[in-house]
């Protein structure tokens, strides 16, 4: 069967603060497993659901250190929120689609998110404008799986076995994928190095930049 005239794209919205190695593993496994062309980091100007956290990098340095840990792979580390103006989720992803015509795009999110994914404004119709691929993580499986979101979804959930299909469901639906865990975190590496974001790697080659439409 011919495969569609559309880049697969998966987009992985978050602080990266900083960017690390577990960011990179499960990015690439989900790449694998739902058969995309390519991931785009969307590091976030502020994430609302975070305000006021006084550990929160810069963005230059946040996004110098998700484009150092997207290196040598198919992923693209972006501030596109910043330009587009977008604060909340519902709206980058319908700012992108209407962006982008020839993509489809997926959203992809730890169990950690899909957790509080009922606090996202307008999280039904996120559900609604991409399928979602939701990486399992140790410690928050249980909470994801018994909260308010996976209620809604529940009857949404499309089997690990079909990932590669996804551009062929009808929403919502969902899809949950399990890696092997990383025990990487962005918590934990702040705490062992809190003045991570003043390395000159995270000082430079940080414009905040859009992925470039396809030629």
């Amino acid at each position: 069967m011919a495969r569609e005239a559309v880049t697969r794209t998966g987009l992985l919205g978050g602080s990266f603060n900083p960017a690390h190695r577990g960011h990179r593993g499960i990015t690439l496994a989900a790449i694998r497993a739902l058969g995309l062309d390519e991931a785009w980091w969307l590091v976030s100007p502020g994430n609302p659901l975070k305000a006021g956290r006084g550990d929160m990098a810069p963005l230059t340095a946040r996004l110098a250190s998700a484009r150092r840990m997207a290196r040598r792979a198919p992923i693209r580390a972006t501030a596109v929120e910043q330009r587009l103006g977008t604060r909340y989720t519902i709206d980058t992803i319908r700012a992108l689609k209407r962006r982008y015509p020839k993509r489809r795009f997926i959203w992809l999110m730890g169990a950690d998110n899909l957790a509080e994914f009922h606090r996202w404004r307008d999280w039904r119709s996120i559900a609604r404008e991409v399928p979602i691929a939701v990486v399992a993580r140790p410690g928050y499986d249980d909470d994801a799986l018994a909260g308010v979101a996976m209620g809604w979804l529940r009857r949404s959930v499309r089997p690990a076995s079909q990932a590669r299909f996804w551009t062929r469901w009808s929403l919502p639906a969902l899809v949950l994928l399990r890696f092997r865990p990383d025990p990487t975190s962005a918590t934990l590496l702040r705490q062992s190095n809190p003045n991570w974001a003043e390395h000159p790697w995270h000082r430079s080659d940080a414009a905040p930049d859009e992925p470039r439409p396809p030629s």
